[in-house]
């Protein structure tokens, strides 16, 4: 039987990614982990995904929640770092 964790260790993503486009999409860790998976496959996927955790990182800040707003921001930085073409402006 496959185990949630094996299903998050398939994708290109950290489990804190993950946790980020599943409190976007109100989903399961399972359906956003499959989500992005299917994003990152695809043109301006990744893009997409940084926007989802900017989403986040700004329903935290509106309602007041900075320790949450941290860890978002670290995250997204870490996603910036390991998937570049998310980047607005470098798309193609």
């Amino acid at each position: 039987m496959i185990a949630v964790e094996d299903i998050l260790d398939m994708t290109d993503l950290t489990a804190e990614e993950i946790a980020a486009i599943a409190e976007h999409e109100h989903s399961s860790e399972v359906n956003a982990a499959v989500l992005a998976q299917y994003l990152l496959e695809h043109h301006h996927g990744a893009a997409r995904v940084q926007d989802m955790i900017c989403d986040d990182i700004r329903a935290a800040l509106h309602k007041g929640d900075l320790a949450h707003a941290r860890e978002l921001f670290a995250t997204l930085r870490h996603f910036m770092t390991e998937h570049p073409e998310a980047a607005h402006g470098i798309r193609s």
